[in-house]
């Protein structure tokens, strides 16, 4: 009776130990939520740039021949390919984890017991013949292998496995958006110095015009016509006009560089068609619907990613408050004379054991491992929600943009081309006395500014055009 009580009572112990051990605190929950709204600016046409590769979508032959270079040599682009290699590492390791471990092991030593011992008392009394007395020291030779293994009854192993596996996905989208990116800024360098080629041609021009202009004026004062200070005030503009060519000299040098950066490679100059940028027209992108967005943009798969591995990091921590069962083994050889040492059974050792063990008391550092897992899922939540939101604002802004440039670009044509005609009237009327030299000048300057504005403005529509690309999650496949 009495045992059976004790029995009784050790099992109501053992289940409350148990319970105790596995009960999990309470967390903070937080759901995801990925609503988007149907469209922008009420279309529903599902027709999407993104899908278009950076290949075709990019006509000029120079500008793919730069992006494939950088591709290749890229500083950056290669340390995330580093990364990755890296990330594909930890999966191994993870994936070692939940395997049985197996080893081999060889050693010898040497031992001398004290005879006034237990040890030493029962050596005294061991029956071996005489011709086979033990040593002393005694010496000892052990080989065999050696086997250890935990099992995963929670998962965790396999948890920790997926999650790394996760991770690893998401350093690959991490990639796509760093490729992505560099497509991106390469298009915008290349189209920004196409566009200061362009200024710096019109400027040289105007360096010309108004040189003539400067002749014409010291030949009207030599003729009376005109005072020292109409002189004075056309060499100056001259002499400002072409101060302005070093600055842009100085911008088309650094954008080349900039370029020979992403590229991976020493300055040198940057083959290009400037001509051409006059006959530049930005690509129609059709931006498609935003759910879209969550296919097709790299850094909205990687913060999904991560979330999701973030899900499995919070199971991880999770099963540390349930028990773990191990299991050990062994087998190999042990003597103390090498000529023993393949002696079966007398030199034969084995050994098999397992072991289950659950934390009990003072789960603080277990506690804070899971709380903190919880803590990075909601911050994985609220940042995978911040990109989704990020990247509709981003679209939504380009749509406007390039609408709102198209605009601005015909009516700066115009004025372009009111303000050329412009300087031909004002030095027709000033050749002839009837407009003083203020008003050429003044025409002068306004229509450089504006042709100047009307370079900056079709840059800004190549730049709104690969931006928009870009943003709608294209350049990467």
């Amino acid at each position: 009776m009495l045992k059976r009580i004790i029995s009784l009572s050790l099992g109501v112990a053992c289940m409350s130990l148990t319970f105790t051990a596995c009960k999990t605190p309470s967390l903070v929950e937080k759901s995801v939520n990925t609503a988007v709204p149907a469209s922008y600016k009420d279309s529903q046409d599902t027709t999407n740039t993104a899908r278009q590769v950076w290949q075709t979508f990019y006509a000029d032959p120079y500008l793919k021949a730069l992006i494939d270079t950088a591709l290749q040599n890229n500083q950056e682009l290669n340390i995330t390919m580093q990364e990755i290699q890296m990330a594909q590492n930890e999966v191994r390791a993870r994936k070692g984890e939940y395997l049985p471990s197996v080893g081999l092991r060889g050693g010898a030593g040497l031992d001398k017991v004290a005879r006034y011992t237990n040890i030493g008392a029962m050596e005294a009394t061991t029956n071996i013949k005489p011709e086979k007395e033990m040593p002393e020291p005694l010496p000892d030779f052990l080989v065999g292998a050696f086997a250890s293994w935990e099992v995963d009854v929670w998962h965790k192993l396999r948890n920790a496995k997926q999650a790394a596996v996760l991770r690893y996905l998401s350093s690959v989208e991490g990639k796509n958006f760093m490729v992505t990116n560099l497509v991106a800024e390469l298009a915008n360098s290349y189209y920004e110095l196409l566009a200061l080629d362009n200024q710096l041609d019109i400027v040289q021009q105007n360096i010309e015009i108004q040189t003539n202009a400067l002749k014409i004026v010291k030949l009207q004062k030599e003729a009376t016509r005109v005072t020292e200070l109409a002189v004075r005030r056309f060499e100056a503009q001259v002499l400002s006009t072409k101060s302005l060519q070093y600055d842009i000299q100085q911008r088309i040098t650094e954008t080349e560089n900039r370029i020979n950066f992403l590229v991976g490679r020493y300055p040198q100059p940057i083959a290009r068609d400037a001509k051409a940028f006059s006959n530049l027209s930005p690509a129609v992108i059709q931006a498609g619907v935003p759910l879209q967005l969550l296919e097709n943009r790299p850094d909205i798969k990687q913060a999904e990613l991560d979330l999701a591995a973030a899900k499995l990091d919070v199971q991880v921590a999770k099963a540390n408050f349930y028990p773990s069962l191990g299991i050990t083994a062994g087998i190999g050889y042990q003597a103390f004379n090498p000529s023993y040492l393949l002696k079966a059974p007398e030199s034969l050792l084995y050994s098999l054991a397992g072991d289950l063990t659950a934390p009990l008391i003072n789960k603080n550092a277990i506690k804070a491992t899971y709380y903190s897992a919880n803590a990075k899922q909601i911050q994985a939540i609220y940042n995978y929600e911040r990109t989704i939101l990020k990247a509709y604002i981003e679209v939504a802004n380009q749509v406007s943009n390039i609408s709102n440039l198209e605009k601005s670009y015909d009516l700066k044509t115009q004025q372009v081309q009111a303000l050329t005609q412009s300087v031909n009237i004002s030095n027709d009327l000033f050749s002839s006395a009837r407009a003083d030299y203020m008003e050429v000048l003044m025409t002068q300057r306004d229509a450089l500014e504006t042709r100047f504005e009307l370079i900056e403005t079709k840059m800004k529509q190549m730049n709104a055009m690969v931006t928009m690309y870009q943003a709608l999650g294209g350049g990467w496949n």
